[in-house]
C-alpha cells in the first residue's frame, strides 16, 4: 500500500521524556490517536530499530519514524448543514461554530456533524487529519459557540497542529462564571488529567495529569447576580481545560452541569456559558498572521441582560 505522505522522523527531546509513543506521534503529526495506532499495528512505526506498542514510553535521544498508511475510505456522507463561514481560501476555512455542533462524528452522534458539514461545503477532505476528524485541526465542545479552523490540505493541516502544538495560537474565550473574584485577573497552573473516579470527566485531582496552564480576567461583575463575565486565555489545550480550570477555582461556568454547581435555571441556557471569541494564527502557506473575533451569541446575551446592573472593570 503507497504512502499518504513522506514518512515523519524526529528524536525525543527532554520535554517529550516519558510520554506514550502514540500520543507523542498524534502530537507531532496532527492525526488522531487512533490513526497512529493504525501505523502502529501495521508495524509501520519505529523507535530505534524496534517495532513498538502504542503504550510504549519513549526516552531523551530515541530516533522515531512513522510511515503513514495511505487513509482508508471513509464511511461519511456530505451533509448541507449551513455554515457562517468567516474566511475561506483554498487551503483552510474558518467558521463561527454555533453552540449544539457536534465537531466530528462519535458513538451516538454519526451524523449531523461539522465533519459531515464541512464534506458537502468543502469537497473532498479525505485523509487529512485523519479518517473520521477529516481537516479538523482542534475541537470546540458541543455547547461552545465560537472561532474554529479547518484544513483543507495536509500541508497545511500540519502546519496548524504544529502551531497548535508549539502554543503560538492565540485564543481568548468569553465565559460567564458563578461568583465575583476579588482579584481582577488571575492564572491557574494545576495539571489535568482524567477524573479518579469517574472516567467520563477531566479533573485537576487526576493520578496522572498533563501540565495546564489557564489566564483570566474579569471584563464586568454582576454582584447582585453574583456572577462574573471573564476573557480567559488558555496556554494549553487539555480537553475541558477552562471548565475544569475555572471550577477548580470556586468560579464554575454558568450552565455547566458537569463541572458546575447544577442550579434550575442552568436547564434554561443548555450549555455551559462558554464562546469562542478571538483565534490568531499564521497562515501555514501564505505566511501571514491572521486573526479572526466573533461577539457572543443571541442566547449569552440574552442571559447577561437579565442578570441586572454591571460593574465594568477598566
Amino acid at each position: 500500500m503507497p504512502d499518504a505522505e513522506a514518512p515523519l522522523a524526529f528524536t525525543v527531546d527532554e520535554a517529550s521524556v516519558g510520554a506514550r509513543v502514540d500520543a507523542l506521534l498524534a502530537e507531532r503529526s496532527g492525526v488522531s490517536r487512533a490513526q497512529v495506532k493504525r501505523w502502529i499495528d501495521a508495524g509501520r512505526v519505529t523507535v530505534g530499530d524496534e517495532v513498538v506498542r502504542p503504550s510504549r514510553k519513549v526516552a531523551l535521544g530515541e530516533s522515531i519514524e512513522a510511515r503513514p498508511l495511505e487513509p482508508v475510505e471513509m464511511a461519511l456522507a456530505p451533509e448541507a448543514i449551513p455554515l457562517e463561514v468567516l474566511f475561506e481560501d483554498e487551503h483552510l476555512i474558518v467558521i463561527d461554530k454555533p453552540a449544539g455542533l457536534v465537531v466530528h462524528p462519535a458513538p451516538g452522534h454519526p451524523g449531523g456533524t461539522l465533519v459531515n458539514a464541512l464534506l458537502a461545503h468543502c469537497g473532498d477532505l479525505a485523509g487529512i487529519g485523519g479518517v473520521l476528524r477529516p481537516g479538523i485541526v482542534h475541537r470546540l465542545d458541543r455547547g461552545t459557540s465560537g472561532v474554529m479552523v479547518a484544513a483543507k490540505d495536509d500541508d497545511t493541516h500540519q502546519g496548524l497542529a504544529r502551531q497548535f502544538a508549539e502554543h503560538t495560537i492565540e485564543r481568548r474565550y468569553r465565559t460567564l462564571v458563578r461568583g465575583v473574584p476579588r482579584a481582577d485577573e488571575g492564572r491557574i497552573e494545576r495539571p489535568i488529567g482524567r477524573h479518579p473516579r469517574d472516567r467520563k470527566r477531566m479533573s485537576v485531582e487526576a493520578k496522572i495529569g498533563k501540565p495546564s496552564i489557564t489566564n483570566w480576567r474579569v471584563l464586568r461583575r454582576f454582584r447582585r447576580a453574583m456572577t462574573s463575565e471573564l476573557e480567559v486565555r488558555p496556554e494549553t489545550g487539555r480537553t475541558h481545560q477552562i471548565r475544569v480550570h475555572l471550577s477548580s477555582a470556586g468560579l464554575p461556568l454558568v450552565g455547566d452541569t458537569v463541572y458546575g454547581r447544577a442550579r434550575g435555571s442552568d436547564a434554561r441556557l443548555g450549555r455551559p456559558a462558554l464562546h469562542a471569541a478571538r483565534l490568531g494564527f499564521d497562515h501555514p502557506i501564505r505566511g501571514e498572521r491572521l486573526v479572526f473575533e466573533t461577539p457572543l451569541p443571541e442566547d449569552l446575551l440574552g442571559w447577561i441582560a437579565d442578570l441586572g446592573p454591571a460593574e465594568d472593570v477598566e
